[in-house]
């Protein structure tokens, strides 16, 4: 049976309005968390970039429900055996409730040291050997590593993780739905598209767990909900690769006026009918998805709980 959870996005939200929202997902029954690993926003509106493993240790103060990073670039921004050790502590903070997605990422997020943004060819390589170090380095075992793109010299987490730590693969096609089935743990997809869920079967996949993401604005006044989407996230509708090269805020701001109003409502579900929220969300079970997490766009997130809490979440998990 599909789990539904709350997406926390650091892109839009204040340390504490993220915890406050995690604090509301579990009373309005979202069973697990999700959150954003961004160094910047998509676009200057949004405003936020919280730094995630500083807010996945609050969490785990804050609620005992599961995170997981959806996701986390380990190959560029961060060596893979720096963000090993804060996975591990994270695992250790949540008692085992941890996943850990990884992306081979944006150079919105990763360029900021001035490095070449690769292909994605080469970051799939990378992203693939910054696995293999982590997985070891979590055994808790001395470590040195020479590979292509990283070396680790006589490392050692002293606070390795105490229970499994699964590895979740992000990806948006074919290519990076096989590089999941053969290297992850489970799959990461923002689509509820069933061929990549068999793509991602296919290539070793079978059996482990597929999960996803949506954003919504649920709200009585569906124009003023459109308008929230438009300002806030019009890069949830840039086409091809343009999420993975453009480096900064303000391009994306350039780019996002390709995006009229009327896409914003085609695309995004808008509004209070519960109807349309539900078919939305559930499209993802019905795709082959284990896990969905909603992210709610804009300020009015309490009203949001609510009606997930009393109408939305039963309609789910009724069908």
């Amino acid at each position: 049976m599909t789990e539904y959870g709350y997406f926390l996005s650091c892109e839009e939200f204040t340390p504490a309005e993220l915890l406050e929202q995690a604090r509301h997902a579990k009373q309005a029954g979202f069973t697990r968390l999700a959150i954003s690993d961004h160094f910047h926003p998509w676009n200057d509106a949004q405003g936020n970039s919280p730094f995630v493993w500083s807010m996945i240790g609050a969490l785990s103060q804050a609620v005992d429900l599961p995170v997981t990073t959806l996701v986390t670039c380990p190959t560029v921004r961060l060596h893979p055996a720096v963000t090993a050790q804060a996975a591990a502590t994270s695992s250790v903070l949540l008692e085992g409730r941890f996943t850990f997605g990884v992306g081979t990422g944006e150079a919105l997020n990763e360029h900021i040291h001035g490095d070449r943004w690769p292909s994605f060819e080469d970051r799939a390589a990378m992203l693939e050997e910054a696995v293999e170090v982590m997985r070891e380095l979590f055994t808790g075992r001395l470590v040195s590593h020479q590979g292509r793109h990283y070396t680790v010299d006589n490392a050692r987490l002293y606070t390795p993780p105490t229970a499994p730590l699964p590895i979740y693969v992000s990806g948006f096609g074919p290519n990076a739905a096989e590089l999941a089935g053969r290297i992850g743990d489970g799959f990461v997809t923002m689509t509820p598209d069933a061929d990549l869920v068999r793509a991602f079967h296919g290539a070793g996949g079978r059996g482990k767990p597929v999960i996803g993401g949506v954003k919504v604005c649920w709200g009585t006044d569906r124009d003023k909900a459109v308008d929230t989407v438009h300002r806030l996230w019009p890069t949830e509708l840039l086409p091809g690769e343009l999420a993975q090269i453009l480096p900064t805020p303000a391009h994306f701001e350039q780019a996002s006026e390709l995006v009229t109003r009327q896409m914003v409502a085609d695309a995004v579900t808008c509004g209070n009918d519960v109807n349309e929220h539900a078919k939305t969300v559930g499209a993802y079970a019905e795709a082959g998805f284990d896990e969905v997490y909603v992210g709610q766009i804009g300020p009015d997130q309490e009203t949001f709980f609510d009606a997930y809490r009393q109408h939305v979440l039963p309609a789910l998990r009724s069908s």
